[in-house]
């Protein structure tokens, strides 16, 4: 199951006397174990998984899928992706 990295964010700002829109995206990462399929809720349970005496998984058996959501914005020349 994904989670999310980062969440989407809209704000206005002046800049040189300009009002300009600053968006963020809302990321969501799916960290997911290739040879067992197990999915990891965040970074750090799969660095534990890694770093486990208990198991035998290693850095590369884990993989990480970004997943960058934009809502439909009306973006210009005076849009800042952040």
């Amino acid at each position: 199951m994904p989670f999310i990295a980062q969440e989407e964010e809209v704000k206005n700002e002046i800049i040189d006397g300009k009002r300009v829109v600053k968006y963020r995206p809302q990321v969501e990462v799916t960290l997911k174990h290739v040879k067992t399929g197990r999915e990891y809720m965040s970074d750090s349970e799969a660095l534990e998984d890694i770093q486990s005496p208990h198991t035998e998984t290693k850095a590369e058996d884990v993989s990480k899928s970004v997943h960058v959501k934009m809502i439909g914005l009306p973006l210009g020349t005076d849009t800042n992706i952040i």
